[in-house]
């Protein structure tokens, strides 16, 4: 994971491992890519770490779930990414009344 705030790496019963780094985010992935052997890769983190891999369009496909909740306070996961989100489409979009999901992916 890419971070601010460098930590030892956290072991999670079941095998996985979370290794913190502040290395650029292109080694980050390309050693994400290397671990996963030819799977896909996901990205997780706050608002900050995915509109950092945005703006450098390292994403290719942005799932979003979304949810009428009111929580008044949060980071705004798209605010402030300038010609960052311009690269992206919608390519899928389904709603009901609890939750919308949109797919962004890179054109």
């Amino acid at each position: 994971m890419h971070t601010h705030h460098l930590r030892p790496t956290l072991e999670m019963t079941g095998g996985t491992s979370f290794h913190f780094t502040d290395e650029p985010l292109e080694t980050v992935l390309q050693r994400a890519f290397d671990a996963a052997g030819g799977k896909d890769v996901r990205i997780g983190g706050g608002a900050a770490v995915i509109q950092q891999y945005l703006r450098a369009r390292l994403i290719d496909e942005l799932h979003l779930a979304i949810a009428p909740l009111l929580i008044g306070r949060g980071e705004r996961l798209l605010d402030g990414l300038g010609d960052g989100i311009d690269g992206y489409r919608v390519s899928e979009l389904v709603g009901s009344p609890t939750v919308t999901h949109a797919v962004l992916v890179r054109r």
